[in-house]
């Protein structure tokens, strides 16, 4: 009997989410998951206009641990847990600071221990990150504390550190991102699953754009991408394709920058000013 494998796509009707289940779910089941029901089944109509029709969707707000526990309850009732994407995730314009650490951190952090419960061999989970999570210094106090996102008064302590500033909520809760999934690595790996990272750059989608309008710094990094452009959605579904596919079965623990080398050159550039 043939189990079906199962894509759960968090932020699942967001720019990256909808490009992202174009292309998973020509593999298998998909299920969509994200805070609008209206957008969810708005996204669903659009998929299946496209050939994709073997789409589920659920509401839910990472952050409320049973309703995660719901999605990954919904996701065993469809099959194989093949591959989680974890796309959900604000931005700096969109939220306050504690909102941001809450979504992007602790939401992450449950979101990993209720679906690491079903996760077998052949399980890949990719975490949205952020090239944002790379211009933080992978060394200070807050390093101890971004690994441990579900810790007791972990959002008071953040808050405490970014002094409710929500751009520096935002690349913290990133490098957490990447963190987490560093740390995760060998308990994944020891389901024979995987668990890997993807930072786009700047991304030409809805929260893309939005953030581009109205953060002067946004245009001055796009100046300074090698590949001077925008990456387009498509171009992090393919990368992300790749990761959960078994063509990357030797892949876990790690980050992709899909940046256009937005960071390899900031780093060069930094590196001369320091001379």
């Amino acid at each position: 009997m043939n189990v079906t494998d199962v894509y759960v796509i968090t932020g699942g009707s967001g720019g990256m989410g909808k490009a992202i289940a174009e292309l998973v779910g020509k593999k298998g089941t998909v299920l969509l998951a994200d805070v609008s029901e209206e957008r969810l089944e708005t996204t669903k109509t659009e998929l299946g206009e496209k050939g994709v029709n073997d789409v589920h969707y659920q509401t839910v707000d990472i952050t409320d641990r049973e309703q995660v526990k719901s999605l990954k309850e919904k996701t065993a009732s469809l099959g194989k847990l093949k591959g989680l994407i974890h796309t959900a995730g604000l931005s700096p314009t969109m939220a306050s600071s504690k909102r941001i650490t809450e979504v992007n951190l602790v939401g992450t952090g449950l979101i990993l221990d209720e679906f690491y419960t079903i996760a077998e061999s052949g399980t890949t989970v990719v975490c949205i990150s952020s090239m944002s999570g790379h211009f933080v210094p992978k060394e200070g106090p807050y390093i101890d504390v971004l690994k441990s996102p579900l810790a007791d008064n972990l959002v008071e302590t953040m808050e405490e550190m970014t002094k409710g500033d929500p751009g520096a909520a935002y690349s913290l809760s990133k490098l957490g991102v990447l963190l987490i999934v560093e740390n995760q690595a060998w308990d994944w790996g020891q389901k024979g699953a995987r668990i890997v990272s993807v930072s786009p750059g700047t991304i030409n989608t809805p929260m893309g754009r939005q953030e581009a309008s109205q953060q002067k710094q946004m245009k001055e990094l796009l100046d300074i991408t090698p590949l001077q452009r925008e990456g387009e959605a498509t171009e992090i579904a393919t990368a992300v394709e790749f990761l959960v596919s078994d063509g990357a079965s030797y892949i876990t623990g790690t980050d992709l920058r899909v940046d256009g080398g937005t960071t390899a050159n900031m780093s060069k550039l930094q590196a001369n000013q320091d001379k």
